[in-house]
């Protein structure tokens, strides 16, 4: 799921011929301007900006002045979308920094780089999700995502709570939901959760944080529950799963719940 399939740069370039990808496609100008054409749409981008690409969407991409990129493949990506969609990165380039990390990881010898890898598709693909809106959802489904993406790391979060306090009835809510999304408001939750700590664990964020804190910072209130949930969806204890990245995460230790929004979606 969001699993980064392929990972490239081009340098100065002026054309693209027409091209369709199987899997998602996504590019990140880093400098220049021009435009993708589709059958019936052109979408105009700059430094910064990122177009996102259905499957088997037939385009070109054009400039007169040229232009680099970073683009990726993504198979199983949960988008919501039919169309193509153009997002623009924040000043502090927190996208930038993803893609970055992805071409470096895709590229390198790494053992087990595909675990950062996937991590790092689930954090692309929330970013998307966050940044085009609730495009493809309708408005309540869209509003209960973005109360889990805000509130997911808080220990204290009822989902329960907040699901029965909107004007809908619960089960019509995860029914909804589930028929937009593919998961119930939970299964989002926990799923969440996991690739939070998939993220932290593997040194994406940044920091060095033990498994206790990790739990914490993930929205967990009991380790050993954590530890059963990430068991169950990787195929090993979270120690086991930092351990393998020993020899390539940074050491730069930060205190328990300096958490960057860049590195965790809200």
């Amino acid at each position: 799921m969001n699993s980064i399939k392929y990972v490239g740069k081009q340098l100065r370039t002026y054309s693209v011929s027409e091209h369709f990808h199987e899997e998602w496609e996504l590019i990140y100008c880093t400098s220049g301007q021009g435009e993708v054409v589709f059958e019936n749409q052109t979408l105009k981008y700059s430094k910064g900006d990122i177009v996102v690409i259905p499957p088997r969407l037939k385009h070109v991409n054009q400039s007169a002045e040229g232009f680099t990129n970073i683009y990726l493949t993504l198979s199983d990506a949960m988008l919501p979308y039919r169309g193509p969609k153009k997002i623009t990165d924040e000043n502090e380039l927190h996208i930038l920094r993803s893609f970055s990390e992805a071409y470096f990881y895709f590229n390198s010898d790494i053992v087990n780089k595909e675990l950062v890898l996937s991590a790092l598709g689930s954090l692309i693909v929330s970013y998307v999700i966050v940044y085009v809106g609730k495009d493809g959802t309708s408005e309540i489904v869209e509003e209960i995502r973005k109360s889990i993406l805000k509130n997911f790391s808080d220990i204290n979060y009822k989902l329960d709570a907040y699901l029965k306090s909107l004007p809908f009835s619960y089960d019509y809510l995860r029914k909804l939901f589930k028929k937009e999304t593919g998961l119930t408001p939970h299964e989002y939750l926990i799923r969440t959760r996991m690739n939070a700590a998939q993220m932290l664990l593997s040194g994406t964020g940044r920091f060095d944080f033990s498994v206790n804190e990790t739990s914490e910072l993930c929205g967990f209130s009991e380790p050993l529950y954590f530890s059963r949930v990430f068991k169950k969806r990787f195929g090993c204890s979270p120690s086991q799963y930092a351990h393998r990245f020993d020899r390539v995460k940074p050491k730069k230790k930060g205190p328990v719940g300096q958490m960057i929004e860049s590195d965790i979606d809200n």
